[in-house]
């Protein structure tokens, strides 16, 4: 028994001595086995690529192995790691199986990178016989935080940011940065000099003179072969104070209906958004007036305010404001007042005289002579036959010329209505009303010139 050891353990590890002791002493021919019939391999040992915690396991078809035994043993460190089922190495993640005939197996479960090498099937003869495999381990890509990198980083507009990234794995990753709405990843070298790239390889972004337009997220991708890939997503914030556009400064409605005024802007951060009168009231929601943000994109969005029900006290100017920490800015809309024009009455009435003449006219040549009065409100016509008189309503004239009877109908000018804003009258608008108006004059001096020919002709 050996000196300070239990009892078992000592008898243990002499079993286990006089095990490895035999295996070699048969190997160098001491006890050779009287067998002409030397053990031989049936099949190749396999190579393994295996992932990081997934099991394998290893091959080892022998026949007329008789007294001859078998042993795994690790190459690269010369462990012995089980003889026949007899498991040598204390590793919980190894074992051994054989099926009772000739084939024995070494089961590697959760393997680890460590686990990567040769392992050999041996079999003590002289001289030795043995069959290699080889396992590969690999390490699906992760990325690591550097110094607790936040996922959100903000920069001044035309000030630098450097986005990093740094993913392992084995084989050693790629890491490649993308925008994440697709758009090309602005590139600006020391000289200011700028390029564009759907896509940038490497660890570290460096975005210099960044712009608002390169505000949103960024995706790292880091990938080696072995599934899945991963990603990781930075926010880009890029600070500047407000900016306001308008479109429209010049804004034209009728009286009674609702009228939409706009302002574009962009900020970052988001500012604080403002409607005010000319008087400097500020504006608030309610029943006169609705006021709503439609956001564009990261740092832009379109400021709304609808005016409803016009009357005269709401034409004047009005002032959109936007604040952040950055600075403020504003812009001015002018509404005023747009005047309907009722001229198309008149030609309306010219037009519907000129059709019922000329259906007089034709009906008079199929041989029936009817006459026609109109009234002084033109609503009602009156037919005329010989020997007695049938007054004739609009139904009865729409049943006998359809056509006529619709395009006859002298149509009033509807109320002003609720309509959108339109832009103000220009000096071009006052020439084409002036031309206009020398058309309709035109247009009435040749209806009566077509009326005396016609009654010559008759």
């Amino acid at each position: 028994m050996a000196y300070g050891l239990p009892y078992g353990m000592a008898s243990r590890n002499f079993a286990l001595c006089a095990l490895i002791v035999t295996f070699f002493s048969v190997t160098l021919g001491q006890t050779p086995p009287k067998s002409e019939v030397l053990p031989e391999f049936l099949a190749l040992l396999e190579n393994h690529t295996v992932t990081q915690g997934r099991d394998v396991s290893f091959t080892c078809v022998v026949n007329h192995l008789q007294s001859y035994k078998v042993a795994w043993i690790k190459s690269d460190s010369r462990a012995i790691l089980a003889i026949h089922t007899h498991m040598v190495a204390h590793n919980p993640r190894l074992s051994v199986t054989h099926n009772g005939h000739n084939t024995w197996k070494l089961h590697v479960t959760n393997v680890q990178p460590n686990d990567s090498g040769t392992y050999m099937c041996q079999v003590n003869t002289d001289p030795m016989r043995s069959q290699t495999g080889y396992m590969k381990v690999v390490i699906p890509p992760d990325i690591m935080d550097l110094d607790n990198t936040a996922d959100m980083l903000t920069a001044k507009e035309n000030g630098d940011l450097m986005l990093r990234c740094r993913a392992t794995g084995n084989p050693e990753p790629v890491v490649i940065w993308r925008r994440e709405d697709g758009r090309n990843i602005t590139l600006r070298n020391e000289n200011s000099v700028k390029r564009t790239a759907r896509t940038f390889e490497g660890e570290q972004l460096h975005l210099r003179g960044i712009q608002r337009q390169e505000m949103g997220s960024y995706l790292c991708i880091a990938s080696n072969g072995v599934p899945p890939s991963v990603s990781k997503r930075y926010y880009v914030n890029v600070r500047f104070k407000p900016l306001i556009k308008v479109s429209n400064q010049l804004v034209a409605a009728p009286v009674d209906s609702d009228v939409l005024l706009q302002c574009y802007v962009e900020s970052s951060p988001k500012a604080l958004n403002t409607w005010y009168r000319n008087n400097g009231v500020k504006l608030l929601e309610s029943e006169k007036h609705d006021i709503s943000e439609i956001i564009l994109n990261d740092y832009a969005y379109q400021l709304n305010l609808t005016v409803k029900r016009l009357d005269k006290s709401d034409f004047g100017t009005y002032t959109c404001s936007a604040e952040n920490a950055f600075g403020k800015a504003e812009g001015s809309i002018r509404l005023q007042e747009l005047q309907i024009s009722k001229s198309t009455t008149a030609s309306t009435q010219n037009t519907e005289l000129i059709e019922k003449y000329i259906w007089r006219k034709q009906t008079e040549k199929k041989g029936k002579k009817y006459s026609y009065m109109l009234n002084k409100t033109e609503s009602d016509l009156t037919l005329k036959n010989v020997g007695h008189t049938t007054p004739m309503s609009r139904r009865n004239l729409s049943s006998s010329s359809p056509n006529i009877a619709n395009k006859s109908r002298i149509s009033a000018f509807p109320p002003p209505a609720p309509a959108p804003a339109h832009s103000a009258p220009t000096r071009l608008d006052v020439q084409n009303g002036v031309k206009s108006l020398h058309d309709s004059r035109l247009c009435h001096v040749g209806f009566v010139m077509i009326v005396l020919v016609i009654l010559i002709h008759d």
